[in-house]
């Protein structure tokens, strides 16, 4: 089965900088490179990454940063989605919001470390709850 996921930058930088190797957002990235999730990205959402990624508190070397955005880039689905006009309370998320919504008909998934960040949808998961997805413990 293919699982399609937008991963908010919160997850990609956990994955990148978790010192524990069981964690569920190291796992989700792992899913990722290894391409059980299909990622959905915008140019939004791969600037956004780039930029956070690029921060001197994560101490992310530069190749790291360029593999993981070009393995998005290459296994990911580009999606342009439609406006939803949904109101959030960080609106920059939006874009993440949006393109999971767009591809809603495929049962994508927003994997977020900040569910308080968007609305209550049973779409919206945590790293864990992508994985118990992933695992069939969880078919929502």
């Amino acid at each position: 089965m293919k699982y399609y996921a937008v991963i908010d930058t919160n997850v990609i930088v956990s994955g990148l900088i978790s010192k524990n190797s069981d964690s569920a957002a190291v796992k989700v990235l792992r899913e990722v490179l290894g391409g059980r999730i299909t990622p959905l990205y915008h140019d939004e959402i791969i600037a956004e990454y780039d930029e956070v990624l690029h921060r001197e508190k994560f101490h992310l070397q530069d190749l790291t940063i360029q593999v993981v955005l070009s393995a998005i880039r290459e296994y990911g689905l580009k999606v342009l989605p439609a406006p939803t006009g949904e109101i959030l309370t960080d609106m920059d998320d939006l874009i993440f919001y949006e393109v999971a919504m767009e591809k809603r008909s495929d049962n994508s998934w927003l994997v977020t470390g900040n569910l308080k960040h968007y609305p209550a949808r049973s779409f919206i998961v945590t790293p864990a709850e992508m994985m118990d997805i992933l695992d069939g413990k969880n078919l929502s």
